[in-house]
């Protein structure tokens, strides 16, 4: 081949080789942009900058082509934070309106980013206490203001924290104040919600916190009450339904054993989910375990629950979230493809023939929203005495 031939295809996959490195390095600069102004907006905490800095990161993302948006990796973003289809969310309302009047009831939740489970359950639960108190204003706050900033920054739907809406509910007058957790239980984001509470006391003439799901704590697993009893009825007889069985003893006949996922704590309350399993055996429901995310109480971490469930010999499993929504923990660490979710996890111990997941959360079923209703209603006669 000619020499000059030969320098002129070098040169030209030389200008190739270099063009394609240049791209290359915009591409990782761009995505890194976005990163950064994702981990900015992963906080727990608002500024005068958060509603600037959400705004910002959606557009800085919707600037990217599709093979940048791959390349998105931070110290807590990736492709998914923007990307993720999580459902419609204008199925939901943020309930952030003013016009309050003098009763409010403020349901307050940890939250959720996901469109479906926030507008299924959350909001589920919400328009079942506004039908109830017809004559009240129920609004909505969110403590997790990760949560909020994502939901902002993705779907442009802003959503009160617990300081904003104490404060729109001092601003509009309003003189009965009801909080109402969708929280499971006495643990430390109730403490928080408690906190919050008392700082604003003085600005209403009564406040009352109603009972989270499942009613108080107790001093050990043994103690059990109508509330977990409630629950414990509630999930199973939505679980099999899902599941397609008559009944659960049908489930128990075809070897189908059900697994209630909820979080777990280190706080005291952690005695809850033994409760639950308490509860659980009271009911003679020995198909049915109980296990956490955070394998707190100890009993309730997945290994432990794996062994219990392949000990008492059922060779299927459902997998169902003990959670009020169904959202990143229902969709990641127990029904994700990861080697370390619960699905993936009960796969790999070859103990089973078949291993399904039921992505519903507690907020969803109508028996549950009328145990927050019930709670209310406790909580509403309370403030009439005062």
């Amino acid at each position: 081949m000619n020499r000059k031939i030969i320098a002129a295809l070098c040169c030209t996959a030389l200008v190739v080789t270099l063009t394609g490195c240049n791209q290359a390095k915009k591409d990782k600069e761009a995505a890194d942009k976005v990163a950064a102004l994702i981990d900015a907006i992963y906080v727990q905490e608002r500024t005068d900058k958060t509603d600037e800095q959400c705004a910002a990161a959606k557009k800085a993302w919707d600037a990217l082509t599709d093979a940048q948006k791959e390349l998105v990796e931070g110290e807590n973003a990736d492709p998914e934070y923007f990307g993720r289809d999580t459902g419609d969310a204008s199925k939901d309302n943020p309930l952030n309106q003013d016009g309050i009047g003098e009763d409010e009831i403020l349901v307050v939740s940890f939250g959720t980013s996901f469109n479906d489970s926030r507008a299924e359950d959350i909001y589920g639960i919400e328009k079942a206490v506004q039908a109830a108190n017809p004559s009240w204003s129920v609004r909505r706050a969110f403590t997790a203001q990760i949560i909020i900033n994502h939901v902002q920054a993705r779907e442009n739907e802003k959503i009160d924290n617990m300081e904003q809406a104490l404060e729109r509910a001092a601003a509009n007058g309003v003189k009965n104040l009801v909080v109402q957790p969708t929280h499971l239980m006495h643990g430390a984001e109730y403490d928080e919600l408690s906190a919050a509470v008392k700082k604003y006391e003085d600005k209403f003439e009564s406040v009352v916190i109603a009972e989270p799901l499942l009613g108080k704590v107790g001093k050990d697993a043994s103690v059990v009450n109508e509330d977990k009893q409630a629950v414990a009825v509630a999930i199973t007889n939505a679980a099999v339904e899902s599941a397609g069985f008559a009944s659960l003893s049908d489930a128990e006949k075809d070897g189908v054993a059900f697994v209630f996922m909820g979080h777990g704590t280190s706080h005291t309350a952690k005695v809850s989910y033994s409760q639950m399993a308490t509860q659980m055996a009271k009911l003679s429901y020995g198909n049915v375990f109980i296990g956490t995310v955070e394998g707190e109480p100890e009993e309730t971490e997945c290994e432990n629950v794996i062994q219990a469930v392949k000990a008492a010999g059922y060779k299927k499993v459902i997998l169902r979230p003990l959670m009020v929504v169904a959202g990143d923990h229902a969709n990641n660490d127990m029904a994700g493809d990861d080697d370390d979710s619960w699905k993936s996890m009960f796969v790999a111990s070859g103990a089973f023939d078949s291993v399904d997941c039921q992505i519903e959360g507690l907020g969803r079923i109508p028996s549950v929203q009328a145990l927050y209703i019930a709670h209310t209603a406790e909580a509403v006669k309370s403030v009439k005495k005062k």
